[in-house]
């Protein structure tokens, strides 16, 4: 009896969870669609002066809006009809599946747009939330942490960490948040973000538009206090477990990568001041000098100029009070677009300072196939997505084997099915990230990264994730 009615409650929860998230979605897509433009660029119909009587029209919704909101409330009355004969782990699966139908309708929004509404549904929990546990396989230890797995969300999706509960509860080991500036700025002009769907692309050139350090700051602190209050009530923090159980913004781990100004004329004191303020909340900190947006930011990853920067930013680290956990470890981003003594100089500072690792890599100025064939190849900014994921791959390699496999290394760039995360990881990278191909694919992308790499890691005799990094240098 006892068993019936916890099962109950668990699918009343679910249906009131799964209701709120349609309509909830719904509200938010006409609310935008219609408040704001309708097709691209034409503003929505306005009621004229001295029209408001019984013959005034309430403005419609727009097409795309109507839509959107009838997927999902179709969505919900299926799922609520589901439901009733489902256990909690197969529900989630359908709702994860379910994303399938609604995400291709974000494409009939602007990029900007319908990243906006992305983060509003993951900030209000209208997100799938995963249940299932992850393959065993795919567990692993870095820097003293333990990751349930080792997919992450790139940076620049959360970029004032407004939505890191909900993005965190779709089954990513770890989610970075940023890039964050000291002070706020709206970035390049729009339109500055720009989709190649065909070739599974995107081109942006944002210009690290950033809320800045407070306000981000607050986030996470209010995230931060949230944690401790879950740790205190089920007693996480009196395990004898050296290894840290998830992070500090809940079950996975929470990255914060920081960046400086467009006008800053002093960078290593932009780097500072995010450290100074932010780094009490983050599992680990990414300095970011790989951006090809913000004039000037890529010549600091110049031998002298990173060893100096790294250097000033580690000191600013440690001289902060720090619990038995120590200091979060420092990770440099940097760019795919550089030469062989490029790389040898930064694999020299990253062994000489011990820095805890390096994500290669960021965007890409340069257009390969089949994107520079493509009328918006001439557009200025970075290039993501799959015809990045060869140039990210081999600088990858190349720097795995310059740093003799000690130094963590995160392999982003392109990424859109398990077997790409497992090409990542046998060519040296510990840890893994999506961006793009999280945008074009949504939820439903991630349980099925993590079920194809557990296959591929067994296919090939790997008893762990950690046993293939760097395989094939090997």
């Amino acid at each position: 009896m006892a068993v019936r009615i916890c099962r109950t409650s668990l699918r009343d929860a679910a249906v009131k969870r799964l209701g709120s998230f349609m309509t909830g979605g719904a509200r938010i897509c006409t609310r935008q669609l219609s408040s704001g433009t309708g097709e691209a660029g034409t503003a929505a119909p306005k009621a004229t002066l001295g029209t408001a009587g019984p013959t005034a029209k309430a403005p419609h919704p727009s097409k795309k809006g109507r839509l959107l909101t009838g997927a999902m409330i179709g969505l919900a009355i299926a799922g609520g009809a589901y439901i009733s004969t489902a256990d909690e782990a197969t529900f989630c699966g359908w709702l994860f599946s379910a994303t399938k139908l609604v995400n291709p309708l974000f494409a009939l929004l602007d990029a900007e747009d319908a990243h906006r509404l992305a983060i509003s549904a993951a900030s209000q929990n209208l997100l799938p939330r995963e249940k299932r546990p992850d393959p065993l396989i795919l567990s692993l230890e870095v820097w003293g942490r333990k990751f349930r797995n080792p997919i992450g969300l790139a940076a620049g999706f959360d970029k004032n960490a407004e939505a890191i509960e909900g993005l965190l509860g779709l089954g990513f080991g770890f989610v970075e948040v940023g890039s964050v500036t000291p002070m706020p700025q709206e970035g390049n002009p729009k339109p500055r973000i720009f989709r190649l769907p065909k070739e599974g692309a995107i081109l942006n050139r944002c210009g690290f538009n950033s809320e800045g350090i407070v306000v981000v700051a607050k986030r996470l602190g209010a995230q931060h206090g949230k944690r401790k209050m879950e740790e205190t009530a089920s007693n996480l923090s009196s395990s004898n477990d050296d290894v840290k159980q998830g992070g500090k913004a809940g079950p996975g781990i929470l990255g914060v990568n920081i960046g400086k100004n467009k006008t800053s004329e002093d960078a290593a004191a932009d780097y500072v001041q995010g450290v100074h303020t932010l780094s009490q909340y983050a599992d680990y900190l990414v300095i970011n000098v790989s951006s090809p947006n913000t004039p000037g930011l890529r010549r600091l990853q110049g031998r002298k100029q990173l060893k100096d920067l790294v250097k000033r930013v580690q000191a600013a680290r440690d001289e902060m009070q720090w619990a038995e956990d120590g200091p979060p470890p420092l990770l440099v981003k940097i760019a795919p677009d550089l030469s062989k003594e490029d790389l040898q100089d930064i694999a020299a500072v990253a062994l000489n300072l011990r820095l805890d690792g390096l994500i290669i890599s960021n965007t890409t100025i340069s257009r390969p196939d089949p994107v520079n064939s493509h009328p918006l190849a001439k557009e200025a900014g970075g290039l993501s997505g799959k015809p990045l994921f060869d140039l990210s791959t081999s600088i990858l390699r190349e720097m795995y084997i310059l740093t003799r496999g000690k130094i963590t290394l995160v392999g982003c760039g392109g990424i859109s099915s398990g077997e790409d995360a497992y090409k990542k990881v046998r060519a040296g990278a510990t840890l893994v990230q999506l961006y793009t191909s999280f945008a074009y694919g949504g939820p439903a992308l991630i349980p099925q990264m993590k079920a194809e790499l557990a296959e591929c890691l067994k296919r090939d005799g790997f008893k762990s994730i950690q046993e293939a990094v760097g395989a094939d240098c090997r």
